[in-house]
């Protein structure tokens, strides 16, 4: 199938994708600040998490379902360039399992909050989700994953 814009509206569109500051991002930052917690942002550690929390030495990743092909109702495989896109996703899910197993071995305690949490049909409420972070964040657990319903 081909792609329902033209090339210069496909690049346009694309080049407005930002990787930092996304809108997830910012609410979970927002929420967990009202709540108390302090961070810092995109710390030179493996992966560059988006939020890192060194009081509680952890970190917070905001995944995006397309970017990281999570297996939800926001993923879709392209139609247009698949085996470009299919190598770049796959990429991107072996980036994602060297910095978390980085961070591990760092002693650095990981969240994933996937892009479906926050957004879509299977969206949880945002308080049920920065409960659950600030739960996890004062625990002793290691590893903390919130996705949509």
């Amino acid at each position: 199938m081909a792609d329902v814009v033209d090339p210069a509206t496909r690049s346009r569109m694309m080049s407005g994708i930002r990787g930092k500051n996304t809108k997830p991002e910012l609410l979970i930052r927002k929420a967990l600040h009202a709540r108390g917690f302090r961070y810092r942002l995109h710390c030179d550690l493996p992966g560059k998490p988006d939020i890192c929390l060194p009081k509680h030495r952890a970190v917070i990743l905001v995944h995006g379902c397309f970017w990281h092909g999570h297996g939800c109702h926001l993923f879709k495989w392209p139609s247009t360039r698949p085996e470009f896109w299919r190598g770049k996703i796959e990429r991107n899910r072996e980036v994602d399992c060297v910095a978390e197993e980085r961070l591990s071995a760092a002693g650095w305690r990981v969240a994933t909050i996937w892009e479906c949490a926050l957004k879509g049909k299977s969206r949880l409420a945002l308080d049920d989700v920065v409960q659950r972070c600030a739960d996890w964040l004062i625990s002793d657990r290691e590893h903390l994953m919130i996705q949509g319903d």
